[in-house]
């Protein structure tokens, strides 16, 4: 089960840069939410373990690190405030130059 997380992490990870590389911004913005999960889930996978127990757990039984969902869910908070303003921004390019090629914009060279 390991191996198949780590294949699925990879994989989003290298579509991910795949997709920011790319000279449409649509899919450079694709490519980013997408990384943000890649990172997210390298996260969650870190938490979850048998072996040594957090110091700060009295819990009994088979237990997972609580900071690396907390890290998670603060990543997904702020995640989505960024992914709002590359959204907006993107909004305001494609109704100024009427395209979302990078290469067809001239206009932002200084």
């Amino acid at each position: 089960m390991e191996m198949l997380t780590a294949l699925a992490i990879g994989a989003l990870f290298g579509i991910a840069i795949f997709q920011i590389l790319r000279r449409n911004v649509i899919r450079s913005v694709i490519g980013l939410i997408l990384l943000g999960n890649a990172i997210n889930l390298l996260l969650l996978t870190t938490g979850a373990y048998q072996g040594v127990v957090p110091a700060y757990t009295d819990a009994i039984g088979q237990r997972s690190d609580a900071l690396p969902q907390a890290l998670v869910l603060t990543a997904i908070v702020i995640s989505m405030a960024s992914i709002t303003l590359v959204l907006s921004m993107l909004y305001v390019l494609s109704a100024r130059y009427r395209t979302s090629d990078l290469d067809e914009i001239n206009e932002l060279q200084g």
